[in-house]
């Protein structure tokens, strides 16, 4: 679902939504008056030294955040939380990372209205398509192992796409065409229901859609999104790994990179902090599609089912740019990750399960995510670690969320 209108600057007048404070100073304590003998000098001395010692225990931390980046940061927050208000809808999360620390993060609004649950930095979300990044990394992972190749025929992991509708003269789609969207298949199958259904049951969703699958274009001639696509790569990389895809994407890419609060499936532990899903339309606001999705949504796994926190997306954009904590993969690996794959233009399109942008000089990569009551941006800069992420609990609003992501990211100068 598209996202309505531009990120707006903040209201005139409206007061900038609170930033991380510097802790005050302590005012020293006054020590005891020195005293005329030889022993009450060495005392004060003790005792200055003492103070000084613990002065320096006390001493504030340094601002993480460079000072030129604060006004722009300011304006940022306060435009969402303007946003937000104006939606009455639901909330936003958003963080600011760099190298997968998060240097800021703020919730506005309510993660849950009916309860009155605020919107917070744990507060977790669904992603949306920012989960075909997660899959695509899975098969950069197995790569480098050597379980696949980036040219493994597809056919070779998933015979059953001879079945495939309107297949060109000599068309053999390789993992890599698919994880960067040049494989020529179609957006969605037409099979009735195929994004429906228990999550346990997702691959057989997909070998029932594969038959109502067809080709928009010979593989390798253009860019095409497909969620089928990302749909049957997962289920690729479950059979050529031996392993379910999901238990896959926990123990290589959620466990290493530290997020916690990442999931497929919801349990009673990460429940309290999931926000509840609005599906606002223009005829009102569903509240149980949402609902229903959370217990399955067909064949939409690989490519729409991960769950998460900005923590951990700015987490997960670290270790695949080898900074700060986890790298998932070596140098080589991340150049094709994160290398434009498509057609169109050497500079810009996708890479595999990124979206590569060069901007005034800048490269940035990223995904975008919308589905049933959710929202998602994940943008970050692999050359300095910026990373930006916006979490939304409903899907129409006045922020377009990829257009506030790179309009931060690209205000702040790199330092």
């Amino acid at each position: 679902m598209a996202e309505m209108t531009d990120f707006r600057k903040p209201e005139p007048g409206r007061p900038a939504s609170p930033l991380p404070r510097r802790p005050l100073p302590r005012r020293p304590r006054r020590g005891p008056r020195p005293l005329r003998s030889t022993t009450g000098r060495s005392w004060t001395i003790v005792f200055l030294l003492l103070g000084l010692a613990l002065s320096a225990c006390s001493a504030p931390e340094a601002d993480p955040l460079p000072a030129s980046w604060r006004e722009p940061l300011a304006d940022f927050s306060q435009g969402l939380a303007a946003d937000v208000e104006a939606d009455g809808v639901g909330a936003i999360t958003a963080a600011l990372a760099r190298d997968g620390e998060v240097l800021w993060a703020e919730g506005f609004g309510w993660a849950d209205p009916d309860a009155m649950i605020p919107a917070a930095r744990e507060t977790i979300y669904r992603t949306g398509s920012i989960s075909k990044s997660v899959t695509a990394v899975l098969l950069a992972i197995l790569a480098e192992d050597g379980v696949v190749s980036l040219e493994t025929p597809l056919a070779e992991l998933v015979p059953e796409i001879a079945d495939l509708q309107e297949i060109p003269d000599g068309a053999d789609p390789t993992l890599r065409q698919v994880a960067s969207h040049t494989a020529g298949l179609a957006r969605e199958p037409e099979l009735p229901g195929a994004a429906t259904g228990p999550i346990e049951s997702w691959t057989d969703q997909i070998l029932r859609s594969i038959p109502t699958t067809r080709y928009r274009t010979p593989p390798g001639t253009e860019y095409s999104y497909s969620n089928i696509g990302f749909g049957i790569l997962g289920f690729g990389l479950e059979r050529a790994a031996a392993a379910p895809f999901m238990e896959q994407v926990e123990a290589r890419i959620f466990d290493p990179a530290g997020m916690g609060g990442s999931t497929f499936v919801i349990d009673d532990a990460l429940a309290p902090r999931l926000a509840r899903g609005h599906a606002n339309r223009p005829d009102g606001i569903d509240v149980e599609q949402p609902a229903r999705e959370h217990a399955g949504r067909g064949y939409k796994v690989p490519n729409g089912g991960v769950y998460s926190t900005v923590d951990d997306l700015a987490r997960f954009a670290a270790a695949v740019m080898g900074r700060g904590g986890a790298a998932l993969f070596g140098e080589e690996m991340r150049a094709e990750v994160l290398g434009v794959q498509t057609p169109e233009d050497p500079d810009s399109g996708y890479g595999l399960g990124f979206s590569i942008s060069a901007v005034d000089g800048r490269v940035l990569a990223g995904h975008g995510g919308s589905v049933a009551g959710y929202t998602a941006s994940l943008l970050f800069e692999p050359a300095t670690g910026l990373t930006v992420v916006l979490l939304r609990n409903y899907n129409r609003g006045a922020t377009n969320l990829g257009r506030a992501a790179r309009e931060l990211l690209l205000a702040i100068a790199p330092e």
